[in-house]
């Protein structure tokens, strides 16, 4: 199972309406009353964490915590083929980098745990047993050479690959034997027809006949792990999630825990599909991209700030859609009945854009701009660690006058490390060749530059610069003003053109 999703829980003891008509908003005779709501979310440690999953915690992070309740993560584990190692550590990892850490996780521990759910086998085989006693699910003999042909023929005849329920119709003497023989089984579920209509949160009345197109679903593997379809039931139900998030390719599905609900004699929660977040071209969010996984983010120097804005910004369910809203504004200009059905287009291209306004946000910030600047430190010493002649470039006054310097002009901090900016850390360096090019007064024009500055002193400033350079010019005998421009940016950065290296040094 490859699935990211949601649950929101509402104690039992403190259960009451949900409007989401009126924001979630809680009433009773008194007025607006304030309870406890709990929202979790559930995905497979199979992989890592990508956009996708980060949206959909998102999304249960601000529901929580706009209406005082805990961020609870669940971790599928149950596919044992599909685990991958330290996924399961990054997510959180990934989670806490983003700004939206779980109040009760693996790591933190809480009340609703174990939150591994390869910790919980022995409930979901409890659970499986009450329904094969109760004649809502059977063991099922059939091998996997059997279903494979069952599959080719359905494929062959152009239907849909489905069980054909073989097994639902063994006698009771039949199961014993083969059980006592040591077959290898698995558990399924019987669906019934008679699926009872539901309300989705976000996309309405809902029902899906699946006994219809579907077959018996397994519910217990043949190596006793539960499949999805079991394991989320019961966890919610034993959590007492009452109200489910999760992501709309989720939809079909509901009707087949319906049904395992009224089988067990538990009561559903209510249940929300958000609209699923794909490319800006209408096309699926894949793994297969490389680019949307969350750690890919975090290396190019992209802040979370940006990538919650920019996941937000494309989709439903907030009152403004402006680029430049940190987590505190995100959770008050939520609004959950603006959550439409249509899909939210997500285009990566705007994101250095989302980035280079969160970053100038940042740097205008006392607080934060010192944790740019330590940040920034720690890349210069890497990129530039021999190369670097004056230790003054690594003071903090020095790191911060830069970041005010370039803040807007800048998307990344990646960007102060490249070659462009390397004059900012490392002395430049050029050939006589390259001076030659520019101009026979090289000397000359060194000089006045020299005078200039001594004489401006204090008062020479950025605003003033560019008049102070014009008249300087006119003190050269051959040499343009362009020309004179060009020597200057060789001689303070090494490069043939950078329009902003004059005005960086002499800042």
């Amino acid at each position: 199972m490859n699935s990211f999703w949601p649950g929101c829980v509402l104690p039992v003891q403190s259960f009451l309406p949900l409007l989401i008509q009126q924001e979630l908003a809680m009433f009773s005779r008194g007025g607006r009353e304030c309870i406890s709501l709990k929202y979790s979310i559930f995905l497979c440690s199979a992989g890592f964490l990508h956009l996708g999953g980060l949206r959909t915690a998102l999304y249960n992070y601000i529901f929580a915590k706009k209406y005082g309740g805990s961020f609870i993560l669940r971790l599928e584990d149950t596919d044992q083929s599909r685990l991958v190692p330290g996924a399961a550590e990054s997510i959180e990892d990934m989670l806490e980098w983003a700004g939206i850490p779980p109040d009760e996780s693996p790591r933190q521990g809480g009340t609703a745990g174990p939150y591994l759910q390869s910790q919980r086998l022995d409930l979901y085989s409890q659970t499986a047993q009450q329904l094969v006693q109760s004649g809502h699910a059977y063991y099922c003999f059939c091998s996997s050479q059997r279903l494979e042909l069952l599959k080719k023929e359905a494929l062959r005849t152009g239907q849909t690959p489905r069980y054909d329920n073989r097994c639902r119709h063994l006698r009771l003497d039949q199961v014993q034997d083969k059980l006592a023989q040591g077959a290898s089984h698995v558990i399924r579920f019987r669906l019934e027809a008679g699926v009872e209509p539901f309300q989705d949160l976000i996309f309405g009345w809902n029902r899906h006949e699946v006994a219809q197109v579907e077959g018996d679903p397994v519910v217990i593997k043949a190596d006793g792990f539960p499949t999805y379809h079991l394991a989320n039931i019961v966890d919610d139900h034993y959590m007492k999630i009452s109200h489910v998030l999760r992501g709309s390719e989720w939809l079909i599905s509901t009707s087949k825990h319906l049904l395992m609900y009224r089988a067990l004699g538990w009561k559903p929660p209510t249940f929300g599909h958000l609209p699923l977040l794909m490319n800006k071209d209408g096309s699926k969010l894949s793994k297969r991209q490389g680019d949307i996984f969350i750690q890919s983010f975090q290396k190019d120097g992209i802040l979370p700030e940006a990538l919650l804005d920019i996941t937000t910004n494309c989709g439903s369910g907030f009152n403004t859609h402006r680029i430049g809203r940190r987590i505190d504004e995100l959770i008050s200009e939520f609004n959950p009945s603006k959550i439409t059905t249509h899909s939210a287009l997500l285009d990566l291209e705007k994101l250095p854009e989302f980035n280079r306004i969160h970053l100038q946000q940042q740097i205008e910030d006392e607080e934060q701009c010192s944790l740019l600047v330590k940040d920034l430190q720690g890349q210069i010493q890497q990129v530039h660690t021999t190369e670097i002649q004056d230790k003054e470039v690594l003071h903090e006054d020095y790191i911060r006058r830069v970041l005010h310097l370039r803040k807007g002009h800048i998307s990344s901090l990646k960007e102060l490390v490249s070659p462009l900016y390397s004059y900012l850390w490392v002395r430049p360096s050029f050939s006589s060749q390259q001076v030659a090019a520019l101009t026979a007064e090289a000397q000359h024009i060194a000089s006045l530059v020299l005078r200039l500055i001594e004489e401006r002193g204090e008062e020479l400033s950025v605003d003033r610069l560019g008049k102070d350079l014009k008249n300087m010019a006119k003190q050269t005998k051959a040499t343009k003003y362009r020309e004179v421009m060009k020597l200057l940016r060789l001689a303070l950065s090494g490069l043939q053109v950078h329009k902003h290296a004059i005005y960086c040094v002499f800042s």
